[in-house]
């Protein structure tokens, strides 16, 4: 299948998300992680192809090539061909990216129980610290946040 266009732009970035998203610490070699993804898959893909689908250089996945990188990175298929189910993927890889955090983690466990005003009122102290770190709102809000 042809990744032509502005689309072909849109899977390089897709699947150079997902290997920042895979390997925080910096991203391995492509023959490194091509010999990952025999090693994960049994499937063959040559780290120059790599390289080129994540730099934009090829725009062409076969169905067999989309199965191979959805299998790796633990992703749908649909997730390099439709824009909305990347979206969703990204949140949940975000949301498991904040729970590698011990301290994310620990907070997210001790909050559990409590009353909805009490969760209201610790989501409002978590959003006011956010924008005194100048971090933003998260990439996706909930919609039982408040100013949601």
């Amino acid at each position: 299948m042809d990744q032509g266009g502005q689309e072909g732009g849109s899977l390089a970035a897709k699947i150079t998300h997902l290997i920042t998203t895979l390997y925080p610490e910096g991203r391995p070699g492509y023959a490194k992680l091509a010999a990952q993804i025999r090693e994960r898959t049994g499937a063959t893909l040559s780290s120059t192809y790599l390289w080129e689908l994540a730099s934009g250089r090829k725009r062409n996945l076969t169905q067999e090539t989309l199965g191979t990188l959805a299998a790796f990175f633990g992703v749908p298929a649909e997730y390099f061909l439709d824009d909305a189910v990347a979206s969703r993927v990204d949140a949940q890889l975000e949301l498991a990216q904040a729970l590698r955090n011990q301290k994310v983690r620990s907070i997210a466990l001790r909050a559990d129980g409590l009353s909805d005003d009490t969760l209201d009122a610790l989501l409002a102290m978590v959003t006011e610290a956010r924008k005194i770190e100048r971090l933003g709102p998260p990439a996706e809000q909930p919609e039982d946040e408040p100013g949601a």
